[in-house]
């Protein structure tokens, strides 16, 4: 973006700011903020590729200087594909993100797309390990890429939908998360997209709408320990004490070995000694 265009930008969430403080109709100026910060998650992720692209010269330039050949152009033959060999680092990448070892899992489905750099699943998920590191630019840029080879690809768009709700783009969240659930391609994407549809609502404080997707996401993922923690959060919120530690309890039992369950333990037993229970995501 020019700096005209930056100045441009900022000039008009001033104005929306300006208006909220004035009495303006809240509703309708969010949703323009939101349709403002959807425009410029875009543009990130789009000079992120690009920065990506000037680096990949930079690199061939220096192997130039240093009397190396420089790489093969688009024109040359596609590099050759393990798939096999891939899905073994594709498999192991799903299993360290479930496990919540994000940086292990970025490590593996890289070696993935090293053996298969079209394997459109190995770049979802790095994308997504990288949005679970907090990486939120960089995923965005990934599940980009994806988009372009896959345009009905799910696994990036509920991400992208995780993505905007960490940026309080609620409405932009809501749109991403409805139409994965409503196309129902993935099955894996579909569990999150209900899963983080009810994030999206316990984030704004609306209890009874998230329950539905939370208890969705639970049986579309009975190992999913995290849905069922924030499911009892969303319970406790909405005053359903006992159903909130009956779900505590269940996650404590099902995923023994998950630091969910530990999560659910700890909330539990705040709530058996009748203190206050985490009402915020990822508290």
């Amino acid at each position: 973006m020019t700096p005209e265009r930056i100045e441009a930008v900022r000039a008009a969430m001033e104005a929306i700011r300006d208006e909220g403080r004035a009495g303006g109709d809240r509703p309708a100026l969010a949703h323009r903020l939101q349709r403002i910060l959807a425009v410029l998650d875009e543009r990130i992720a789009a000079m992120a590729q690009l920065r990506e692209a000037g680096r990949t010269v930079a690199r061939e330039l220096e192997g130039v200087e240093r009397g190396l050949e420089p790489e093969a152009p688009a024109t040359a033959p596609a590099p050759r594909q393990d798939r096999l060999g891939a899905s073994t680092f594709i498999d192991k990448g799903w299993h360290l993100i479930s496990q919540g070892d994000y940086p292990g899992a970025v490590e593996a489905l890289r070696r993935a797309l090293d053996l298969a750099p079209s394997a459109v699943e190995a770049q979802a998920l790095l994308g997504w390990a990288q949005m679970l590191e907090e990486r939120l630019d960089e995923a965005m840029a990934t599940f980009a890429a994806v988009l372009q080879h896959d345009p009905q690809n799910a696994l990036a768009r509920v991400n992208i939908g995780f993505i905007c709700l960490r940026k309080g783009v609620f409405g932009e969240a809501i749109e991403h998360l409805s139409r994965v659930i409503r196309e129902g391609r993935d099955r894996r994407a579909t569990l999150y997209a209900h899963f983080y549809l009810g994030l999206v609502y316990l984030e704004r404080g609306m209890h009874d709408d998230a329950i539905p997707f939370l208890t969705r996401a639970v049986e579309l993922g009975p190992n999913l320990i995290e849905a069922r923690y924030d499911l009892g959060r969303a319970l406790w919120g909405a005053e359903r004490l006992e159903e909130a530690r009956a779900v505590w309890r269940d996650g404590m039992e099902t995923g023994v070995h998950s630091p969910w369950a530990a999560r659910c333990r700890e909330a539990f037993d705040r709530a058996d000694a009748g203190e206050e229970t985490p009402r915020s995501p990822s508290s």
